[in-house]
């Protein structure tokens, strides 16, 4: 029980920091934000750290790849059976990306599946984008996920489907993505970088597993009592196997049932 009641008081301090923060960034001026996201970010103490400590080394690894450290674009996968965060980058105009580097969780708190509710520290499953920037978070730096999603709304529960879920520093999680507090630097300098090019939503696809064929099957026999996640699952890798075949950001919508349907 005290432990629980700890993981409580845990995440109601994160939430609490989160919304301080978005106060913070409607009073410093968000209404033109595509301008001033660089300026506004470092004004924080640990943004500007991070762009110290990260910034000049990444913009090297960027030009390897034969692009330009200005206008790129960010796209974020990950896979929590492999514990992995893939960062994908694209020029601007293009549409395909190209594989930049891979971060691995800290640690992982719940089991395979959706997120259904508050307090069941799942980690979303499903196609997702950044909808915050939290420079003074609990965990270092933290990149909000804006889920619930549509899908999530339709699906989990009506009255309390949870929330605050980032990819953020440190190494704790419930439900949320930690990659430590150095690591944590390097994405959020790129994420704040492809903002400031122009980008207006940096997508993050978050999967149960990679999902081939071979650990389809697995999951399939080691889940085969739960028709309901399977068919959830089914419906997943749909859109994993056009962005593994394809590498282009992926277009969608829900219908009346939760599920995706694919362009």
């Amino acid at each position: 029980m005290t432990d629980i009641r700890a993981r409580h008081r845990f995440l109601e301090k994160f939430r609490l920091n989160s919304v301080l923060s978005a106060v913070l960034f409607l009073v410093l001026g968000m209404a033109n934000a595509q301008d001033v996201t660089r300026k506004l970010q470092m004004q924080y103490p640990r943004v500007k750290e991070a762009f110290s400590e990260k910034w000049d080394a990444l913009k090297k690894d960027i030009q390897a790849m034969g692009m330009e450290t200005s206008g790129f674009n960010v796209l974020l996968c990950g896979f929590k059976a492999e514990k992995k965060l893939e960062v994908y980058l694209s020029s601007k105009g293009e549409r395909t990306f190209r594989h930049f580097k891979t971060y691995d969780f800290c640690t992982l708190s719940g089991e395979l599946g959706p997120k259904r509710k508050q307090g069941d520290y799942q980690i979303p499953e499903g196609f997702y984008h950044i909808d915050r920037f939290n420079p003074s978070s609990n965990f270092h730096l933290s990149l909000g996920i804006n889920y619930p999603n549509a899908s999530d709304k339709l699906l989990s529960d009506k009255k309390s489907p949870g929330g605050d879920i980032f990819i953020h520093g440190n190494c704790v999680s419930v439900g949320c993505v930690p990659i430590t507090d150095d690591l944590i630097k390097e994405l959020y300098v790129l994420c704040v970088e492809a903002s400031e090019g122009g980008q207006k939503k940096i997508p993050v696809y978050l999967f149960p597993a990679r999902m081939t064929e071979t650990a389809m099957e697995s999951m399939r026999k080691m889940y085969s009592l739960n028709a309901g996640l399977l068919d959830f699952w089914n419906n997943l890798k749909e859109g994993y196997d056009l962005w593994d075949k394809n590498k282009q950001p992926l277009k969608w919508k829900v219908n009346e049932k939760g599920k995706y349907l694919f362009q």
